[in-house]
């Protein structure tokens, strides 16, 4: 097998560039180093990280982004991206999750 990584300062590396803390990256870069598990991608903690911190279930973060659930698990599982468009009001729904009470006008 290869080198063997820091995960710390990999992470801190990855957070530094996102300019935010990712709560599930180191648990994904240790599934990742030993080949275990699943394997959890920085647009997969972003998309459950913004409907977190809106504290909407997925059905109702999915009505407010104007996307079906079906889609919204997509990204959440990892099956597809989110679209850059879509990327970039989750990146805000993180900074400012009060932004979701503004979809539904």
């Amino acid at each position: 097998m290869g080198k063997k990584i820091d995960i710390e300062t990999v992470a801190k590396a990855i957070e530094a560039d996102a300019g935010e803390a990712l709560p599930d990256l180191r648990q994904a870069l240790k599934e990742a180093q030993v080949g275990a598990g699943r394997v959890t991608t920085t647009d997969q903690i972003l998309v459950r990280q913004a409907r977190e911190k809106s504290g909407l279930t997925q059905v109702a973060f999915a009505e407010r982004i104007a996307t079906p659930v079906a889609t919204l698990r997509d990204w959440e599982q990892g099956r597809f991206t989110p679209p850059g468009a879509v990327a970039c009001l989750l990146r805000l729904i993180v900074r400012h999750p009060e932004l979701t009470r503004e979809l539904t006008a």
